[in-house]
């Protein structure tokens, strides 16, 4: 199954790669989210490290379980042939109410068909105040009137 855009990326197939996956993210649906991985992609976030959609469902879901009210940012950093960097924002809340920005970035690498087969993540947490927030749409896809991280002064 092939997820174009596909490899080798232009700086616009990047910045449409990274939408997407954004987009995708921001559904916080754990499976429609997986489809964009190859079968036994390899990932590290943070401190975690596996392999396989079926563990990288099940990961998301038990994010999205703790990470509430969750709104992602993402944009390209750099890109070469089949990889994309990016560096990421997100803004969610824990279950007493603790809202925290979350910022990050990825190292992704994509197989012929336009799957990402690696995928390596380092993120530093923030807390923050509820007032200091700066990720104010409705839950789901960015607006894409929405600034973005460097227009946000992230």
């Amino acid at each position: 199954m092939a997820r174009p855009p596909l490899p080798p990326f232009t700086a616009e197939t990047a910045a449409q790669k990274a939408r997407m996956a954004e987009d995708a993210w921001n559904s916080r649906d754990p499976a429609c989210v997986a489809q964009a991985y190859t079968e036994q992609s390899q990932w590290r976030n943070r401190a975690e490290f596996f392999s396989g959609r079926g563990l990288i469902e099940q990961f998301l879901a038990r994010k999205w379980q703790r990470e509430l009210d969750y709104r992602l940012i993402k944009e390209v950093w750099a890109f070469t042939g089949n990889r994309i960097a990016v560096r990421f924002a997100y803004e969610w809340q824990d279950d007493s109410g603790q809202w925290y920005r979350s910022h990050g970035n990825e190292q992704w690498q994509f197989d012929a068909d336009g799957l990402m087969e690696r995928r390596e993540a380092s993120i530093n947490d923030v807390r923050i105040a509820e007032s200091d927030r700066k990720f104010h749409w409705p839950l789901g896809r960015r607006p894409d009137d929405h600034p973005g991280l460097t227009d946000l002064g992230l």
